[in-house]
């Protein structure tokens, strides 16, 4: 491990401490205890089941090499192959590297702590008892997400970084808006569903074990959190009217293009001082338009299914180059996601009982 970098040039990078929001709603009680969906109750029976203890399930013992917290191939940082890193003696990259890592994972655990007070919102306005049960059991799973992230951000990559901009303004939008299935709509299945594919990024590519797992883990649960969006919105949406459909792709579109800029990493390059041609090349690189693109393999196909399809939203993914994801194979997906959990689960128990087992012996 490196020595101390938290504040790296500029002062410490910390967040602030609150941020308030107005946030009205109406509370929405259903006393019809008996005509729940088959599909939700089964997935709030899952839901219920696959509850985890994170200091548990994880490893915190593992030290973490703040050069490259990841253990991630050279190739996969955003700015390499350019001569701003070429220029950059090895003391220099590892510094980006952990700045990166801490920035990566300090929004995925703003956006966890949205996903908890939107699913608290849900509970309170969604119309359907079947829908407050699964809201319930995934207010669980957020605060669960909020800690892990928390926990290694703060114990291992000793560095957080402040919301980003273009998720601030997405959840401010979301949380301020007083109709459920906007909250749905932001969190469910805009904001989950870019952070599936985020993280799935991290699972399939890092090689240190922690961080790795993490993102497991948080994947399996995700997965069933936007599978719910999916349930709820495609039975409500066929009963509005063309005018709203349309109101909430504009909102869509809008929400989309902040979120594709959430991940150019100029807060980084602004706290490294490193120059801002930097930000310019992240967005225009091919290979950087490519990966923010990957990033809406599970949003595109979602919105196709729950009926929001008009020409203002092919117009826009059409733009961003990832129409092509509209046909993926969502089950698939997420039954690769739960599959991937499980399989880091049988190697920890196998590790478990090796250890358990060479003590035994000595």
């Amino acid at each position: 491990m490196t020595g101390d970098r938290r504040s790296g040039p500029g002062g410490p990078a910390e967040p602030d401490e609150q941020w308030s929001l107005l946030s009205p709603a109406t509370t929405v009680f259903d006393f019809d205890y008996t005509g729940g969906r088959d599909q939700l109750l089964r997935l709030y029976d899952k839901g219920t089941r696959r509850q985890w203890i994170a200091k548990d399930r994880l490893d915190w013992s593992v030290d973490i090499d703040l050069d490259n917290p990841l253990g991630l191939p050279a190739e996969l940082n955003p700015v390499a192959e350019t001569k701003w890193w070429a220029d950059m003696d090895e003391r220099r990259r590892g510094e980006m590297r952990h700045h990166v890592e801490a920035w990566r994972f300090s929004q995925f655990m703003h956006g966890e702590q949205g996903a908890l007070i939107c699913t608290a919102k849900i509970v309170q306005t969604v119309p359907d008892i079947d829908s407050k049960f699964y809201a319930a059991t995934q207010v669980i799973d957020e605060a669960r997400h909020v800690e892990v992230y928390s926990r290694y951000l703060h114990e291992k990559l000793q560095l957080v970084y402040p919301l980003n901009r273009n998720l601030k303004s997405l959840l401010d939008d979301v949380i301020s808006d007083s109709r459920w299935d906007m909250t749905y709509l932001g969190m469910q299945v805009l904001v989950e569903g870019l952070a599936l594919a985020a993280f799935g990024f991290i699972r399939n590519t890092a090689t240190e074990p922690l961080g790795k797992a993490i993102n497991a883990y948080v994947m399996q649960d995700e997965a069933r959190h936007v599978t719910f969006g999916r349930l709820a919105l495609r039975d409500y949406y066929p009963q509005l009217t063309q005018a709203e459909r349309d109101e909430r792709e504009e909102f869509c579109v809008d929400a989309c293009y902040r979120m594709r800029d959430r991940f150019l990493g100029e807060e980084v390059f602004e706290r490294l001082e490193l120059p801002p041609e930097l930000t310019t090349y992240v967005a225009e690189s091919e290979m950087q338009k490519r990966f923010r693109g990957f990033l809406f393999m599970r949003i595109v196909p979602v919105l196709k299914d729950i009926g929001l399809w008009g020409p203002r939203i092919t117009r826009a993914f059409d733009d961003m180059g990832v129409l092509g994801f509209a046909d993926s194979d969502l089950d698939a997906e997420m039954a690769n996601d739960e599959a991937a959990a499980e399989a880091l689960d049988r190697e920890r128990m196998a590790h478990v009982r090796a250890v358990a087992g060479a003590d035994a012996a000595g």
